[in-house]
């Protein structure tokens, strides 16, 4: 079974990577603990991720942090649902692919609950939005929710953040995952009121529904 946990409050980003390094030895040793779903929103930052370049970082209005996950720069702050996803592997499938390709589901059917149509893009990471069907211009897109995760010893962590309703100038600050061409949104942004428990809600219930979710 695995435990979920939802802070009420902001957490520092060092205090959380320094509780995620615990958590995963702990998983990995076997000693009783078990996996874990985190939720929780962090105070306005910037993280970098293992591929981010110098000229990800345009203006660091916000702490930045180096983070050991994969990915470019990209913004933590209020009203953006963090999930840090710390899972065994080897009990569940050691697949890298698999695993991410997962991740991406469950947000797409989260989202659907609120008539947002999630779609992955070649070659970009994250879930995207297409902002025709939301009273945008035909071709104009946004990404909704970002991805980056690391893996240690087949133990996952770090994990996916979705935008609910963050001010989103503070991206400004960076080039989200280091792609210039296209936005970011937030469920406000497309118009939608949704109380970050009640996303909670949902995304608890269809983490239950993927096939992903079952222990070998």
């Amino acid at each position: 079974m695995v435990e979920w946990t939802v802070e009420t409050t902001p957490v520092s980003y060092d205090s959380a990577v320094q509780m995620m390094e615990k958590r995963v030895d702990s998983i990995r040793s076997e000693n009783g603990v078990g996996e874990l779903i985190w939720l929780l929103e962090h105070p306005p930052l910037y993280t970098a991720g293992t591929s981010a370049k110098s000229s990800g970082l345009l203006h660091p209005r916000f702490p930045v942090f180096e983070s050991g996950r994969g990915g470019q720069y990209t913004y933590h702050g209020p009203g953006q649902r963090v999930v840090y996803v710390m899972l065994d592997l080897r009990r569940r499938g050691p697949d890298v692919r698999a695993y991410v390709h997962y991740l991406e589901e469950w947000i797409i059917r989260t989202l659907a609950h609120f008539d947002v149509f999630g779609e992955r893009r070649e070659g970009r990471v994250g879930i995207w939005v297409d902002l025709s069907r939301h009273g945008g211009s035909k071709g104009q897109e946004a990404k909704i929710a970002a991805i980056g995760i690391r893996i240690r010893r087949w133990v996952t962590y770090h994990g996916f953040s979705v935008n609910i309703d963050p001010d989103l100038s503070h991206f400004s600050g960076i080039v989200p995952c280091g792609i210039a061409e296209h936005g970011v949104t937030s469920l406000k942004a497309l118009g939608i009121d949704c109380p970050m428990s009640r996303f909670d809600s949902v995304l608890k219930e269809e983490w239950g529904r993927l096939p992903f979710t079952s222990r070998r």
